[in-house]
């Protein structure tokens, strides 16, 4: 699995960890920055991320900022993505198991590096779970194109 991973300044130090920790698991990663502490806009490098699945070219997202809200936010302007911000374990479990998520959002400020990594586990380990699920997922699919 190829795993495409950005920050905004509100994250650097997570994204940083999470890439190294991906490469050892075995994954190929993308890394779309930012790779220096200075502001940026967290909206340009969700767009790098989300550009990334729907093209294919990657298979899911991790993006960090401050709280994860932003670029949640920004992600889920692009058609295709199904991004969650998350700050627990269990809505990084259940956003792939019942919402087939491709993009993980999490907050630089808001929980500790070893959290983000296992989350980031949770994340890339559980596959969607289909069947009543799949059918959800498909009428907010069918939202998105309202």
């Amino acid at each position: 699995m190829k795993i495409s991973v950005g920050c905004d300044h509100g994250g650097l130090e997570h994204k940083d960890a999470i890439v190294a920790h991906l490469k050892e698991r075995g994954f190929e990663v993308k890394d779309n920055g930012i790779y220096e502490n200075h502001s940026v806009d967290y909206p340009d490098i969700a767009l790098l991320v989300c550009d990334d699945i729907v093209s294919g070219e990657c298979e899911r997202g991790i993006l960090v900022c401050g709280t994860g809200i932003g670029m949640s936010l920004a992600a889920n302007k692009v058609k295709g993505i199904r991004a969650a911000a998350c700050s627990e374990h269990f809505s990084a479990k259940y956003t792939r198991l019942h919402n087939d998520s491709n993009v993980l959002c999490l907050g630089g400020r808001v929980i500790g590096v070893g959290t983000a990594l296992e989350m980031v586990d949770l994340f890339v380990d559980t596959e969607f779970e289909g069947g009543r699920h799949a059918n959800r997922v498909n009428k907010v699919m069918v939202i998105e194109e309202r």
